[in-house]
């Protein structure tokens, strides 16, 4: 396995604590091999060269830790903003599993994203972690039908068993829900996707479903995606051609109807959809005295 040479792993958020509260950024490995024929982690801007290779970052515990020392806000540390943090190679090498380990131990809390069932391998430290600070846990899944989602995400464990580990997680007290992001125009914005993916997350004890009742199309992102889909849905790419040209920012054209149904059904079901309300429902306050014990260590 390639590994690369890097100077920091985690980034302070530039968003303002507005997605998911998180306040750090870290990604451990380069690339991802999900093969998810949707994911904007390809865009250009993002400058992953062989997207579907993994590669490790030199040292990364080590930079890990001295960074961690040096923060004075406990803050959330987003795990896999770029790449999925359980991918196959976790298993063997186990650097998310160690940069839990340090995040216990320096007393920070953590956001997880994630479409793999490996996350259930570190109950143990989430567990603890939620005993210290803020857990949030984001299972990501775009439609309940595990065939669609075999032709999308080929790579990944079926919808069912994702929904399985979000039950599992909230059977041990972890604060966890579903990404429904992207909502794929054409393939995922069906009135039956968007019901269905709440009536599984609600008997998976989600917390909160997210979306954006949506897509991304940028530069790379879009090559790969529209090559896909002529081989997954020949004509297809021309529909997405002649309703979104250009557009990077891509909703369904059934967005307000789906929207609306969205935010009834998730109400009448008691899961949270409002980005404040899932922070102010998982964050937890870190006493200043705690916040001080903790910068000591």
């Amino acid at each position: 396995m390639e590994v690369i040479k890097t100077k920091t792993i985690m980034t302070k958020s530039s968003q303002g604590n507005r997605w998911f509260g998180i306040d750090y950024h870290m990604n451990l490995y380069k690339g991802c091999p999900m093969g998810c024929i949707y994911c904007d982690s390809r865009c250009e801007s993002y400058h992953i060269d062989n997207f579907d290779e993994v590669r490790i970052k030199e040292n990364a515990l080590e930079i890990l830790e001295e960074e961690l020392k040096s923060k004075g806000l406990k803050g959330v540390v987003s795990f896999g903003s770029l790449s999925d943090p359980y991918n196959p190679e976790e298993e063997k090498l186990k650097l998310t599993r160690k940069a839990l380990e340090l995040i216990l131990k320096y007393g920070f809390g953590v956001a997880i994203d994630t479409k793999s069932d490996l996350i259930l391998r570190d109950l143990d430290l989430l567990t603890e972690i939620s005993k210290k600070n803020s857990v949030i846990i984001n299972i990501s899944i775009t439609t309940y039908d595990n065939e669609l989602a075999k032709k999308i995400e080929p790579n990944v464990i079926s919808s069912t068993k994702r929904f399985e580990v979000l039950r599992k997680l909230r059977e041990n007290g972890i604060y966890a829900g579903v990404l429904m992001t992207p909502v794929l125009p054409f393939l995922t914005d069906t009135e039956d996707n968007i019901l269905n993916m709440i009536v599984k997350s609600k008997e998976a004890d989600a917390k909160f479903i997210y979306t954006r009742m949506g897509m991304t199309l940028k530069t790379n992102q879009r090559d790969y995606y529209y090559k896909a889909l002529d081989i997954l849905y020949p004509g297809l790419k021309e529909d997405y051609m002649a309703v979104y040209g250009k557009k990077n920012i891509c909703n369904t054209l059934q967005y307000r109807h789906l929207m609306e149904l969205f935010l009834k059904k998730c109400s009448e079901n008691n899961i949270l959809t409002d980005m404040d309300a899932i922070i102010a429902d998982y964050k937890r306050e870190i006493p200043q005295n705690e916040q001080m014990s903790l910068f000591e260590l």
